[in-house]
């Protein structure tokens, strides 16, 4: 077996995923801490005098087209995409291992119903299902946001996991609790469970990268976070008027998605790398 800790460990001695685990931690640190010591991210001082002014000491990203500080809308921004990111993430890794290991450890009849669930839910495309559903509201709370894109990320997710607990069921110590008479949760919950998380972690840590995409594209589209809440998707669209004049207040965002999403893939190979038993 291996420990629940060992795909990270081996991870960081990494170079690849090293480098992602510290990049993404400076981006949660900055996202946690930054706001509280930046101009507020809403604030419009001189929307005539001040707007579109270029990089300087007072604005080390510029402003954009309302006078509002670049900088201090991006490292809040991290904090609205990462958040929804991470409990989205979350959700849909709690929803794919529970069905996964439901299906897997249950077999037949049960395993077949949920595995055709996933089938048919994988068959429709993810974002137009989030299109369709956004489209019809015509504010969405991050909170909504959050559930819906969790809820419709976990079918891939399940499958990994399935194929996971079929593996194990056929180890020894496997057989040999169900031969003692070990209920079934204790199984899953006691030998099934951690022994899934190697895979769980890649999927999750890959998860977040896509996530982040996601939203910031839905955001770009006007049906994600909403102003005057900053978020990297909302940035670049109020961009979109200005970019030949003022780039700086598109460019910003775009690096902050690019940086984040490649640490968060960069991570994630190395913990497939990890995980993989090839790789050993």
């Amino acid at each position: 077996m291996i420990p629940a800790l060992d795909p990270l460990t081996r991870a960081w001695r990494s170079p690849q995923g090293r480098t992602g685990a510290l990049v993404l931690a400076a981006i949660l640190l900055g996202a946690a801490v930054g706001p509280t010591l930046l101009p507020d991210p809403v604030a419009q001082p001189d929307v005539i005098g001040e707007a579109n002014l270029p990089p300087s000491v007072a604005h080390p990203f510029g402003t954009d087209h309302l006078s509002r500080d670049v900088l201090s809308r991006v490292v809040t921004g991290a904090r609205i995409s990462l958040a929804v990111a991470l409990l989205a993430v979350a959700l849909s890794m709690t929803l794919g291992a529970a069905v996964g290991l439901v299906a897997g450890y249950q077999g037949g009849t049960a395993d077949a119903a949920l595995m055709r669930l996933v089938d048919g839910a994988l068959a429709v495309p993810r974002l137009f299902l989030l299109l369709l559903v956004l489209a019809a509201w015509e504010t969405v709370p991050a909170a909504a946001l959050i559930l819906l894109i969790g809820s419709t990320g976990w079918f891939a997710t399940s499958r990994i996991v399935r194929g996971e607990v079929l593996r194990l069921r056929e180890e020894s110590y496997i057989r040999a609790a169900e031969a003692l008479g070990a209920p079934g949760g204790r199984i899953i919950f006691r030998h099934l469970l951690p022994n899934t998380l190697g895979p769980l972690l890649v999927a999750a840590t890959l998860g977040v990268g896509d996530v982040i995409l996601l939203e910031a594209g839905l955001s770009f589209l006007g049906l994600g976070i909403r102003p005057p809440a900053p978020s990297w998707g909302g940035m670049i669209l109020d961009a979109k008027a200005v970019l030949v004049t003022a780039p700086w207040s598109g460019i910003f965002p775009g690096l902050a998605i690019v940086i984040t999403v490649l640490s968060a893939n960069l991570f994630g190979d190395a913990l497939r790398d990890a995980v993989d038993p090839r790789g050993a």
